[in-house]
Formats: structure tokens, C-alpha cells, sequence
């Protein structure tokens, strides 16, 4: 797809990007399933808050968390996404509104937390493989199946996103059947006296919180597919909304049934107890069901969360924030190859993390890039009034500023309750995120690498290549 030029200093950064074209658009189904792997991929991973804080906090968590950080996230992206459809996503949003510098730290941030995201998956994949096959607990055999399936899942990947989208619908459905029958089986069985449970042990806020974030987070993660979708200004509003809904769904239903018909000791409540509440209520072979529907679910929680940091990086590379070949596309696919295999391979150094540690540091971070996030947002309203926004929060620059600082005030808890080897590995990435600043501008003043400079927006609602203004311009 060609690029309109326009006249800029060797030196300034461009506005946004427009992405190659792909012979096949997201649409609405499989782009809201994306969204929902995005973020959720099931009820697989929400077992710790009652660990961590008993039945009835874990229930009022997964109902009140969503009005105070999911939906607030979902509007900002559908306004954002819709108004700047670029690869660039969250890039471009923080570029547009404070300049090259902090685009970079966003686009940094955001990527490292997607791809220590992305390891957690093959991780929680094994964890619900090893109750049915235990060799797989610890060692060699543990380490060759994640391995394994990290190469496996990237390659599916690598074949294009229009066929991930079609998997993530079937996959989704697949993957949640199983809970729709033990829901409906345990229905006999719940005392609702046990949902307003507080629980028999201490609570442990760390994991509680962490557990309700990275359940209900990553809502701005789709936005760096913007410009593989289908008419985005009207797709991505009415996609956000759905998954919204459906997510929240898929989470409470199952905590209810399962908190409500099973009586065990708290601590029993870990990754993977909804598989043993199965057989408790239905038999062996629901949760041998729900086990397979875990793999199911991790693999499209990968796919997901790996397209997004691939695409994030060929969106920054055309955004001129890395070299060129950052976004190489597949002769084959015309998937971005070097995104993908750069993600998988950082993914696959990390997923030999501890569990809780991969969970609590990619909160960390992407809790670093949120508060860049929520102020790009706000920014842009007061420096761009007139920006076309085809999807707008109804709101004025008040109201947007209360709509950010209540999950503002949640993602300080995040952070107050991290654990020093979280601080430790945050830090140090973050440090390293400054670093690669200067070291890209070094590369870009030397010629060491030929970047892109010079772009134009996409005005994707009607077709027109339009270029963005700011408000003291004339339009």
C-alpha cells in the first residue's frame, strides 16, 4: 500500500503509519473472540482470589472490577483505535500526545509486559496438562512441552491473522462448554450462604489484586491490530462492547456455580481447582473436559497476545521508532515474521519464570505504561479538539479525568503490593526501556540502520489519506 510523503525534518518522528494490505480484514465475530483472548480466554486463572481472599471478596472482585478498569479501559481504546487505525495502537496515541520520547516508552513498556503475558500462557497450558499427565510436573519433560508448544503456537501464528481470529471463535467456544455444563450441573447442589464467605485464613491483598488484573486487563492490547480490521471505526466500538460483556460473563458464572456447590479449604483454591470442582460435581470425566478446554484456552490466549506484540512492532517500525526490517512481512502470509519470531523467542526465555512472578511482573510493567496511557488520553482531548473521532466517550476533559483516576487509584495497590523480585525485574526493564531509547536515536543519527520517516494517517473510515492536524491548525 503506498504512503502518501509529506515534508519533515530528518529527525522528527512521523504522526502514524499505515500497514501493508492484507488480503483478508478482521470482522466483527472473529475480531471480538480476539479481544476475548486478549483479555480473559475463559474462567481458567480466576481460582486465586478466592485463595488469596475467600468466595465473597473474589465474587464482588470480578463484579466491581469491571466498572472500574475494564470498561473505562475498553472506552478509552474503542475512542482512541478508531481515531488513530493504525498498527501503532497505544504507540501512536502517547507519540501524538507528548512526542517521540514518551511513544517510545509506551511502545517499550507495553511490549515487554505482552510478551512476559505471552510466556504465562504455555506455562498455565502445562499446569492443567500435568493433573492429567504428571510426568509433566517438574523437570526435562516439563521444559521440552513448553518449548514445544511455544514453537508450535508460533507458527500458527506466523500463518496469518484472519485464520487466528477463526481459531479464537472456535476455540473460545470449545474451551467454555465445559463450564456451561458444570454451571448448570451444580445448580442443585449451591448453598448461596457460601458466596458471602470471607474465607478461614488470612488474606493476601498481593494475590488477590494481582489476580483480578491480569484476569480483567490488556483491553488496549487489540488496539495494535487497528489496522488489520475491517472498517475499524464502526467494528472496534461494537467488538469492545460485546467482549466487555461476554468476558465478565464467562468469569462469573462459573465462581458462582463452583463457590456456591463445593465446600473445601481455601487453600485448595489455586490455578486449576475449577478442574477438580468438576469431578466433584459432575465426575472424572468434567474435568478431563476442562482440562482439554484449558489447553484450548492458552492456546488462543497466545495466539492473541503474541499477534499484538508482533504487530506492535511492526506498527513501530513503520512509525519509524525501530528500523524497517522490524516489519518485514511473510512473502507466504503477509504476517509481520520478524514480530512474531522476535516475541516468541523473548516469550520462550521467559516462560521459565515462576508462575506468580511472570503474572506479577507483566502487571507491573503494563501498570507503568497504563499511567502513560490514561494521560495520552486525556492530553489528546485538550490537544486535538478537533481531531475526527469516530467513536467518542461522552465525556468532557473533568469527567475523563475522574474516568482515569479511579483505576489510577487500583493500579498504585499493584504496585504498592509488588514483591522485591517484581520491583527488581520491572526496574531493570525499565532502565532497559530509557536505554533503548538513546540507542535507537543512536542508531538513526550513525545511518546504522535505515528507518522509516516520513508517513501520513490513513483515514480508514472513508478511504481518504488524510493527514492530522493539530488544533491550532486550519482544517
Amino acid at each position: 500500500m503506498a504512503i502518501t510523503e509529506t515534508s519533515r525534518s530528518s529527525h522528527e518522528l512521523p504522526v502514524t503509519t499505515t500497514t501493508a494490505s492484507t488480503a483478508k480484514k478482521l470482522t466483527l465475530v472473529p475480531l471480538i473472540f480476539l479481544i476475548y483472548f486478549e483479555v480473559a480466554g475463559g474462567p481458567f486463572g480466576e481460582e486465586p482470589a478466592v485463595q488469596a481472599a475467600g468466595p465473597l471478596l473474589a465474587i464482588l472482585g470480578f463484579l466491581i472490577f469491571p466498572f472500574i478498569w475494564s470498561v473505562p479501559e475498553a472506552l478509552i481504546t474503542a475512542e482512541l483505535s478508531t481515531a488513530f487505525p493504525g498498527n501503532g495502537g497505544f504507540v501512536i496515541w502517547a507519540h501524538r500526545a507528548f512526542g517521540a520520547f514518551v511513544g517510545s516508552m509506551m511502545g517499550s513498556l507495553k511490549f515487554l509486559s505482552g510478551v512476559i503475558n505471552v510466556a504465562s500462557f504455555p506455562v498455565l497450558c502445562v499446569t492443567y496438562l500435568d493433573k492429567l499427565f504428571p510426568v509433566l510436573e517438574s523437570g526435562w519433560p516439563r521444559n521440552v512441552c513448553i518449548f514445544a508448544s511455544t514453537v508450535v503456537l508460533s507458527f500458527l501464528n506466523y500463518t496469518g491473522l484472519a485464520i487466528v481470529g477463526y481459531a479464537a471463535v472456535v476455540l473460545g467456544l470449545v474451551s467454555l462448554s465445559p463450564f456451561l455444563v458444570m454451571s448448570a450441573m451444580a445448580i442443585p447442589k449451591i448453598k448461596p450462604h457460601r458466596w458471602g464467605s470471607l474465607g478461614s485464613k488470612k488474606k493476601d491483598w498481593n494475590l488477590y489484586f494481582n489476580t483480578l488484573f491480569w484476569n480483567l486487563n490488556f483491553w488496549d492490547n487489540v488496539s495494535t491490530l487497528a489496522g488489520e480490521v475491517d472498517n475499524p471505526q464502526k467494528t472496534f466500538p461494537l467488538a469492545l462492547l460485546i467482549a466487555v460483556i461476554f468476558t465478565c460473563v464467562a468469569y462469573l458464572i462459573p465462581l458462582f456455580a463452583v463457590t456456591g456447590a463445593v465446600s473445601v479449604d481455601q487453600s485448595r483454591w489455586e490455578t486449576g481447582f475449577h478442574a477438580e470442582a468438576a469431578e466433584m460435581i459432575a465426575g472424572k470425566w468434567l474435568k478431563i473436559w476442562i482440562e482439554v478446554g484449558a489447553v484450548l484456552s492458552s492456546i488462543g490466549l497466545f495466539e492473541a497476545q503474541l499477534s499484538s506484540s508482533a504487530y506492535q512492532l511492526e506498527g513501530m517500525a513503520e512509525l519509524g521508532f525501530l528500523p524497517k526490517f522490524f516489519g518485514l512481512r511473510s512473502k507466504w502470509f503477509n504476517t509481520p515474521w520478524v514480530g512474531i519470531l522476535l516475541s516468541a523467542l523473548m516469550s520462550l526465555g521467559l516462560s521459565y519464570m515462576d508462575f506468580t512472578d511472570i503474572v506479577a511482573s507483566a502487571n507491573f510493567i503494563y501498570t507503568l505504561g497504563m499511567f502513560l496511557e490514561f494521560a495520552s488520553f486525556v492530553w489528546l482531548r485538550k490537544k486535538l479538539p478537533e481531531l475526527k473521532r469516530p467513536y467518542r466517550v461522552p465525556l468532557n476533559i473533568p469527567g475523563l479525568v475522574v474516568m482515569c483516576l479511579v483505576p489510577s487509584a487500583f493500579l498504585v495497590l499493584i504496585i504498592v503490593f509488588a514483591t522485591k523480585i517484581v520491583y527488581l525485574v520491572s526496574g531493570l526493564m525499565t532502565v532497559g526501556a530509557v536505554g533503548w531509547y538513546f540507542l535507537i536515536n543512536y542508531f538513526r543519527e550513525k545511518k546504522i540502520f535505515e528507518f522509516n520517516e516520513d508517513t501520513d494517517l490513513l483515514d480508514k473510515g472513508n478511504g481518504d489519506r488524510t493527514k492530522v492536524e493539530d488544533h491550532h491548525d486550519s482544517r
